[in-house]
């Protein structure tokens, strides 16, 4: 469990594939590294990932070929910068909203309105998604617990401030840049709880 509060900007210093449709990724982190351990999670844009190693600074997961399709983390080439977060603590802060890193879907950049202080920044996002999505409710995109300011049948709307413009990615995306995205897991089980369909 994540919180959606990003610790550090990593970068992907390669991806290996192991055969079976499946890749062993390693990823520079050093602040979220400092702790880890064989079998820690860590999440990577979003995406809970299991430590397999860490070596100086420097930390390997292996990554299935349903992550890889369904998430934009098969995107990423060695050099891209990734947002970092280690698993939450049961004693720590709740700075965000709970965060699963299970990516519900792959979401795309479609406009960036820059403002003195902030900039808006408006998503795509699946069109089943978009009843998981509500004005003023959480969302995470690429791991970041994010506030939704307006929302329609598919697209979204957040305002980013300097903080997180500086040390996310979210800073650097560009128009067209998919994104991973997970909706509030409280609403998808008060709708399976409703009786919806999932």
């Amino acid at each position: 469990m994540f919180t959606g509060i990003v610790e550090e900007l990593g970068e992907i210093v390669r991806s290996t594939e192991t055969g079976d449709d499946s890749a062993l990724v390693a990823i520079r982190g050093p602040l979220v590294t400092s702790d880890a351990r064989h079998g820690d999670s860590i999440a990577v844009n979003g995406v809970c990932l299991t430590v397999v190693d860490v070596d100086g600074g420097v930390f390997t997961a292996d990554v299935m070929g349903e992550t890889l399709r369904r998430t934009a983390l098969g995107a990423l080439r060695p050099g891209d910068p990734v947002n970092l977060e280690r698993a939450a603590a049961l004693n720590s802060r709740l700075g965000g909203h709970l965060v699963q890193g299970h990516v519900d879907g792959v979401g795309e950049v479609v406009a960036r309105e820059p403002a003195a202080q902030w900039e808006t920044v408006r998503f795509r996002l699946p069109a089943e998604l978009s009843r998981y999505v509500v004005e003023k409710g959480s969302i995470t995109v690429d791991g970041v617990s994010l506030t939704v300011a307006e929302v329609g049948d598919d697209w979204f709307t957040v305002g980013l401030i300097p903080t997180t413009l500086k040390l996310t990615v979210l800073g650097d995306k560009q128009v067209g840049d998919p994104v991973n995205l997970e909706v509030d897991v409280l609403a998808k089980y008060v709708e399976r709880l409703m009786g919806g369909a999932r």
